[in-house]
């Protein structure tokens, strides 16, 4: 058996590779994430059928998110998971969405922390936040600022 050796908190580079979302139906779901929001299709499986999987990538970075079928009797539980698309041009894609008959629960609005939301729910509940960060994405927070502005 080899021998385990010690690691380095220093020496792991992790990377986030992607998100798994079960669908009840992966067709309608490819529908939403690559037609309406403008994720690019990586490979749809089985090719020339109705898909059960289907690999996407962000049109920006280098981000994907995989849909897979669930079993008929699995549910998709959507609580507690909400899923972040950074877009520059909010706006003009709320407006997009609205067009096409996707229903928006908030339109874009600037939060405490200083980026806009937009918030919908994918077809089968999943929650969307559509967002610009910019270079604020990877800062951190001005705690101060939270509290100056909540007191007004």
């Amino acid at each position: 058996m080899p021998k385990s050796r010690k690691i380095k908190k220093s020496d792991l580079n992790v990377s986030f590779n992607h998100a798994m979302i079960y669908a009840r139906d992966v067709s309608r779901a490819l529908h939403f994430y690559q037609d309406i929001l403008g994720l690019k299709l990586i490979e749809a499986f089985p090719p020339g059928r109705p898909p059960v999987y289907a690999r996407l990538r962000a049109g920006a970075g280098q981000t994907t998110i995989a849909l897979h079928q669930a079993e008929s009797d699995h549910q998709t539980p959507a609580e507690g998971i909400r899923l972040y698309f950074e877009v520059k041009e909010l706006d003009a894609l709320c407006e997009k969405l609205q067009a096409e008959g996707v229903t928006i629960s908030q339109m874009p609005k600037l939060m405490p922390w200083g980026w806009r939301h937009a918030y919908l729910d994918d077809p089968d509940g999943h929650e969307v936040s559509l967002y610009w960060g910019g270079r604020k994405r990877f800062l951190k927070t001005d705690v101060n600022a939270l509290k100056r502005a909540a007191s007004k």
